[in-house]
């Protein structure tokens, strides 16, 4: 992938389109789906989504008894299954049970994930954001691979964030154990991990006829926040000092609904067909920022890196390995 490729293609969806504008016409039975964290927030949206398009959507649950009551309401083929993106002997035992269930595997949507959290260490002592966000992923990818491999035309949709512009891989120390945490950096160093991580898999899912894709779903008010105190919301100008949303940023920000919508469109939209682990956001490629770009929107050059995509692809294996 390269810089030059992170260009809309006119795809005639918006921001706030909606679910059932992007799957029109679409039809998933037969298909199977794997959604992480698809029993909240947006990720409850996009198993609605797709299992109402026809698809058998499996999604794994760190909270049985939350996951049952949140998808109980969601018509069509959708199971669960235990599993916890900090525990890498829980992924891999997801994994296997799946293994054993299905034959294929059409669409892989890792959009659950962690923002702005205090401090915490979670497999080998990775800190949780990239542990989480990144880790747990790369680990759940590369052991379902081989149901992958069997698809025709899998997709992997990989949930980042316009937070990666906030900063890019700490290489020299990637789990703060040299300098103070800093849960923003940190945050933006796993963001910017999972939009490098599509750009690596795509190479590694060509030979097979599959893609993978990063997307920012936009801004939305989920429990992701949940680290977030109403003070520094406030700070940060998503809340007004009494509690609620400023016009400007209602304007923005997405419902839960409209979250999911840029996913379903890279999951599906047959114009990604020969755009390989492309960055998006609002329903179409991301266009490179530039000085006229806001805080909220485009894509940062250095997500675009091959080398350095293939450098965090090489450690991520390393680290696998050594966990």
């Amino acid at each position: 992938m390269a810089a030059a490729d992170q260009k809309p293609l006119g795809s005639g969806f918006h921001a706030k389109s909606e679910p059932h504008e992007i799957l029109a016409g679409i039809d998933l039975s037969g298909k199977t789906a794997i959604v992480t964290g698809g029993y909240s927030g947006i990720g409850l949206e996009t198993t609605r989504a797709l299992a109402g398009a026809g698809a058998t959507v499996i999604v794994p649950v760190r909270d049985p008894a939350k996951a049952a009551e949140n998808l109980a309401g969601v018509d069509g083929d959708v199971s669960s299954a235990k599993m916890d993106l900090a525990d890498l002997a829980s992924v891999r035992a997801f994994a296997d049970a799946v293994s054993k269930d299905i034959e294929t595997l059409d669409l892989l949507i890792n959009n659950a994930g962690v923002m702005a959290c205090p401090l915490e260490r979670v497999g080998p002592g990775w800190e949780s954001q990239f542990g989480v966000n990144h880790m747990g992923h790369f680990a759940l990818t590369r052991a379902l691979m081989p149901l992958l491999e069997k698809a025709s035309a899998p997709r992997v949709v990989a949930l980042s964030s316009v937070a990666h512009r906030r900063g890019g891989i700490l290489w020299d120390d990637i789990q703060f154990e040299k300098s103070d945490y800093n849960k923003w950096a940190a945050y933006a160093q796993s963001k910017s991990a999972n939009a490098l991580f599509a750009n690596a898999l795509s190479r590694r899912m060509q030979g097979f006829g599959g893609r993978a894709f990063s997307v920012h779903p936009g801004g939305i008010f989920t429990p992701l926040q949940r680290h977030l105190p109403e003070e520094e919301q406030i700070e940060l100008g998503w809340l007004d000092k009494d509690g609620t949303v400023p016009p400007m940023i209602a304007e923005i920000f997405k419902t839960t609904t409209q979250g999911c919508t840029t996913t379903l469109w890279a999951a599906t939209s047959a114009l990604l067909d020969d755009m390989p682990g492309v960055y998006c956001e609002d329903c179409d490629v991301a266009r490179l920022a530039g000085e006229d770009s806001l805080r909220h929107q485009h894509c940062a050059p250095h997500i675009t890196a091959d080398g350095d995509a293939e450098r965090l692809w090489g450690l991520s294996e390393t680290l696998l390995a050594a966990a």
